[in-house]
């Protein structure tokens, strides 16, 4: 059987969200529809909306429901643009941190590529923190030019926790919104929704299932649609809902953030437990991400690189051993370039390539971390030599090349 430490790409799904599910799919009804059955559909996903909305502290009207995290984030970037760009074409000023996931960084290029944005990336600090004060100092520059600001709430690779409550501040104060990207973030650390304009979330990061998120948008916020049809969720998310979905993530939503602060406090425990002994076996492993007190980093999170060894190797042999983890966001697996990521924070290229991320979740027990560091030291081994080996061969081929 084989250690999972990858609950950042994805997580097992919960027995309560299995549950629900179960108990919904054999339900005829679109949810659209008027008829009988289509009024209990209804009434299904209204009810979920309601749980989520009540387990996160929002109203019921300000969670729309997507088909995940990336369309909640396209949803927000791009609906965010338009709308504000069509109020005032001034506002053509787009701000997101160097560090984002890809469903924030790559519709914000798209924007300046299609819509003529100008884009402006913040940067952040070794930590991967952004400063609350390149923002203000960024919208005090240009006042009434720019349309909105991304900021995750923490970041997928390295687990650092943004500043959001000053940065929401900030852009409250400018007039200008806010979007959050909080995938990562929610279930794992208390999220305060009514901070940003948007925030996007999703099922299958806390227990949930595959395929279904939301944005949470405040009332009154005008986002333009992506897509067009029925008209669903608020005018501005159109396609029948998938209703068993929606309420396997009402249940794992209801259900995760119940017990938050134990489950939080027990996978930092497990955390800090694993980077001990990784530390303790590579004592040249380097930890990134924040090194501060325990809010300065997500409770499940561990990314450390580990010089002199190919992260594909050591990734591949460590899983031969039993031992699933990533080399960064699964998003961008099998990539083999460095992490934009760490490279915003300053790490050197070959650095970057080495590192591993190891993630933990609430299923996660300590048997899992001494199964780790078990695997590791043979792992790390064979790595370093097959580094050396592609190194000396890479030499010899540039001997010849210039003999």
């Amino acid at each position: 059987m084989s250690t999972y430490l990858d609950h950042a790409a994805t997580t097992p799904l919960l027995d309560c969200a299995r549950d629900a599910m179960v108990g919904a799919l054999g339900s005829t009804g679109n949810a659209s529809s008027l008829h009988r059955a289509g009024r209990a559909s209804r009434r299904r996903v209204e009810e979920s909306r309601e749980v989520i909305a009540a387990a996160i502290g929002v109203t019921p009207s300000e969670v729309i429901f997507t088909a995940g995290g990336t369309e909640a984030d396209n949803l927000a970037v791009k609906g965010l643009w338009w709308a504000r760009t069509g109020q005032d074409p001034a506002r053509r000023r787009v701000l997101a941190s160097r560090i984002e996931h890809h469903a924030v960084l790559d519709p914000v290029h798209w924007l300046g590529e299609h819509e003529g944005a100008e884009v402006v990336w913040l940067d952040v600090d070794s930590e991967g923190r952004v400063d609350p004060g390149q923002v203000r100092a960024e919208l005090a520059a240009y006042p009434g030019q720019t349309a909105l600001v991304a900021v995750m709430w923490a970041n997928n690779e390295i687990g650092t926790v943004q500043p959001i409550g000053e940065i929401a501040a900030v852009c409250a104060a400018a007039g200008v919104p806010l979007h959050v990207d909080a995938v990562q973030a929610l279930g794992s650390i208390w999220v305060d929704p009514t901070l940003p304009s948007t925030l996007a979330i999703s099922a299958h990061k806390l227990g949930g299932p595959l395929g279904v998120g939301a944005l949470i948008a405040r009332r009154g916020l005008e986002l333009t649609p992506l897509t067009h049809g029925g008209g669903q969720e608020r005018q501005v998310r159109s396609g029948t809902l998938d209703v068993p979905a929606v309420m396997g993530f009402a249940a794992a939503v209801d259900h995760v953030l119940g017990d938050l602060a134990e489950q939080s406090a027990r996978m930092a425990g497990l955390r800090d437990a694993l980077l001990a002994g990784v530390v303790a076996l590579a004592p040249d492993a380097i930890v990134n991400g924040a090194r501060g007190g325990t809010d300065a980093r997500l409770p499940g999170n561990a990314h450390v690189s580990f010089p002199g060894c190919e992260s594909d190797a050591l990734l591949m042999l460590l899983d031969a051993a039993g031992v699933e983890a990533s080399t960064g966001s699964a998003c961008t697996a099998g990539v083999p370039e460095p992490s934009h990521v760490l490279l915003a924070m300053g790490v050197d290229p070959v650095i970057a390539r080495s590192s591993l991320r190891f993630s933990l979740g609430r299923r996660s027990t300590a048997e899992d971390v001494d199964a780790l560091l078990a695997a590791l030291p043979a792992a790390l081994t064979r790595a370093r030599r097959a580094g050396q080996v592609r190194v000396s061969a890479q030499m010899a081929a540039a001997v010849r090349e210039g003999a």
